[in-house]
């Protein structure tokens, strides 16, 4: 069964103009995406390890447990890609309110040059000039037996005719069959245990911030799910999702396709279990 609703104590605010937005602060510009996308502090701070009570600082336009300008904007630049919105003139406005700027650049710290080794000096290396020594005699030994044995035998080597080598002939490759890929359907299928509820999520045509929870409610995944990945989750009873853009995704659950005209953008809250999917 699905479970569509959104947030009760959070209502999503009416849409923000671009020419409207910078009378807007800048930690009430994250409330409102953050509330249009059906989205909980806690969402927030899952997806970007941000602590809790920074987020709701930030949103009161409070930038002081940031622990400084330079935490500040990391903050807000990561909050504003959670909530897709255009870090720049939030962190413009930032400047604007804060009457600062960016600080000075930390001079950096001066490099030490590493010790220079000398090398050690060694003797001559009597062992190697012997065994040099012993290469050359044997090497003029064998020289002048060859061109004696030459002289002895010339008649004979010159009345054989050098035969050529065969060249070997290239051995064949036998290609190997190509094996098509498996429809996404077929591995969710594969994938899909009788005593378990098994959900597989697909960005087919957009990328969207997906989350999903087990049945004691532990967060399996909590992040941007690219265009063209996909995630499987599997527990023994229960998965909670929360599509951020549900109009990209597809959705297979027990290793069914979930057939929903979902529209771009539309954020979804569902739970599925091992009956689903079901009418309703």
């Amino acid at each position: 069964m699905s479970i569509g609703n959104s947030p009760e104590d959070e209502r999503p605010f009416e849409d923000v103009s671009e020419e409207d937005r910078p009378s807007v602060s800048v930690g009430r510009a994250l409330q409102q995406a953050r509330i249009a996308a059906g989205l909980t502090v806690d969402d927030i701070s899952t997806a970007t390890r941000v602590r809790i009570a920074i987020v709701h600082a930030i949103e009161q336009d409070d930038f002081a447990p940031c622990g400084g300008d330079v935490y500040a904007r990391g903050h807000i630049r990561t909050l504003a890609k959670a909530v897709k919105l255009d870090p720049a003139p939030l962190l413009a406005q930032y400047e604007a309110q804060n009457g600062g700027g960016r600080p000075a650049p930390t001079p950096a710290a001066p490099l030490f040059e590493a010790e220079r080794i000398r090398p050690e000096r060694r003797g001559p290396n009597w062992t190697a000039a012997m065994v040099a020594a012993i290469v050359v005699v044997i090497g003029f030994v064998g020289f002048t037996m060859v061109n004696g044995d030459d002289e002895g035998g010339a008649n004979v080597a010159g009345d054989t005719e050098p035969t050529a080598s065969p060249t070997p002939s290239p051995s064949t490759k036998t290609a190997k069959p190509v094996v098509p890929a498996p429809d996404p359907s077929d591995s969710a299928i594969a994938a899909a245990p009788q005593d378990k509820v098994t959900v597989k999520v697909v960005a087919a045509d957009a990328p969207s911030w997906i989350s999903a929870k087990d049945h004691n409610g532990k967060v399996l995944f909590a992040e941007l799910l690219k265009k063209g990945e996909d995630k499987t989750f599997q527990d023994s009873s229960k998965i909670d999702l929360v599509l951020g853009d549900a109009g990209g995704l597809d959705l297979f659950v027990n290793g069914k396709k979930i057939e929903e005209d979902w529209q771009p953008g539309a954020v979804e809250r569902l739970t599925y279990t091992k009956g689903d999917p079901q009418a309703g």
